[in-house]
């Protein structure tokens, strides 16, 4: 039998066996990795490491935060040197569900439900898209398809409360010709734009009692002090000046005008009433293009506070300082999402369009995702990337979460003639 033809029986193999595929989303979706609090998914990524075990990768596993292990799996191809590589992305962690009261189904139980589709916590964000990924290469491999490209396999933890298990996989060394990550897009292939966030802190070198107010702010007093609270006005002045300019200034192909926002989200000052506030701190969220980087947004907006600061006689001596960005939520308040601009002339697009019109038979929308995932720490470290994957933004994340299965079952079958074919394809034909 041809490879051919023994390409076109395992593609077809993923219709004849969804049950093994639902079978797989059902066991992911029985372990509760639900971040906050995280923590927790040891077993799920059990589950990963073992499949990718017996399907012949090499497997990596080490731990990010206790409980929270990332893996990566790899397949060495017959010809590394000369074939394109390949990372699949993707991760374990899932959305909270607090009071399950309102769930029809219960959330850790994948349940097929009266509408055909299947329910349960990340089967849209983004189990669905391990599973099939995993059962397309599973498929690739009963059926003797051979890669001459290494293929990587990426289960990491973390990416919903922005704790990077992405970028800690690429600071580990791995790295690919291309890369695919198979979150939430209804099988669009997405660009994002980007998401930090930052902390600003003013701090007064006094403490000053409630009873030198009016030292510091009446005629005579002759006490330079000043409210770190009311001072902060000014800096929340001085972001909505620049955000109004970007919403003018700025736009990108496929965002509103105006999805440029620097987000006052919250505030923390002082210690007691019976002082003047000597600190406060406020911690923003700043969405930007997928043009710009985290590093020019912190430039732009540290500019610009500090040019505001420095008209401020109080605030000239005592400026603003900035804490940006993070690798968790949940152990350092801060994240970062940076973006992606869509390479849309990179051959590894171009084959995973072809592979999507084989099976499809129309062409994909090729777009931006309104929200941020992983993809954009491959494009930050030089690796050309692509969001793809099964479900609805409007699932994740939600009440009742669903999919709809034959999505799945479409995203396994275009994965599989799309691993086939870009890892036996050489890196010369790149250029």
């Amino acid at each position: 039998m041809s490879s051919v033809d023994r390409l076109t029986e395992a593609i077809e193999s993923i219709v004849s066996r969804k049950e093994e595929l639902f079978a797989l989303l059902a066991e992911l979706v029985s372990h509760p990795t639900v971040s906050p609090p995280a923590r927790n998914s040891d077993a799920a990524q059990g589950v990963i490491a073992n499949r990718l075990q017996a399907m012949g990768f090499e497997v990596d596993r080490w731990t990010v935060y206790p409980g929270d292990d990332n893996i990566v799996g790899r397949l060495s191809g017959d010809a590394s040197r000369r074939a394109n590589s390949l990372i699949i992305n993707g991760h374990i962690d899932v959305a909270e569900v607090g009071n399950d009261s309102g769930w029809t189904y219960p959330p850790f139980a994948l349940t097929h439900g009266k509408d055909g589709r299947l329910y349960g916590r990340g089967v849209a964000d983004m189990k669905g898209g391990l599973a099939a990924s995993l059962f397309a290469i599973q498929m690739l491999r009963e059926h003797c398809i051979e890669l001459q490209g290494d293929l990587l396999f990426q289960s990491v933890i973390g990416e919903e409360a922005g704790e990077a298990g992405t970028l800690v996989a690429i600071e580990r060394g791995y790295q690919a010709d291309y890369a695919v990550v198979v979150d939430t897009s209804n099988l669009q292939m997405q660009g994002q734009g980007g998401v930090i966030t930052g902390w600003i802190t003013i701090e007064s070198p006094t403490t000053l009692h409630d009873g030198m107010r009016a030292q510091t702010i009446h005629a005579g007093g002759r006490v330079r002090g000043a409210s770190a609270i009311e001072k902060m006005t000014k800096v929340i002045n001085a972001l909505q000046e620049l955000e109004r300019d970007w919403a003018v200034m700025k736009s990108y192909p496929g965002f509103p005008a105006g999805s440029n926002t620097i987000n006052p989200a919250v505030i923390e000052g002082g210690r007691h009433a019976a002082f003047i506030a000597d600190r406060c701190a406020l911690w923003i969220t700043v969405h930007f293009y997928p043009n710009e980087s985290y590093e020019e947004i912190i430039r732009e907006i540290e500019d610009h506070v500090g040019r505001a600061a420095a008209a401020d006689l109080w605030l000239r001596d005592n400026p603003p300082t900035f804490r940006w960005g993070g690798r968790s939520m949940i152990e350092e308040r801060g994240e970062i999402f940076p973006s992606l601009e869509l390479d849309t002339k990179h051959p590894g697009l171009a084959t995973l369009q072809s592979a999507y019109e084989s099976h499809m038979h129309q062409a994909p929308v090729v777009n931006m995702s309104p929200t941020v995932t992983d993809v954009g720490w491959f494009a930050h470290a030089g690796i050309p990337a692509v969001l793809f994957g099964p479900g609805e933004l409007t699932h994740a994340h939600a009440v009742d979460e669903s999919i709809d299965p034959d999505q799945l079952v479409h995203f396994a079958q275009i994965m599989a003639r799309f691993i086939a074919t870009w890892c036996n394809t050489s890196k010369e034909a790149k250029e």
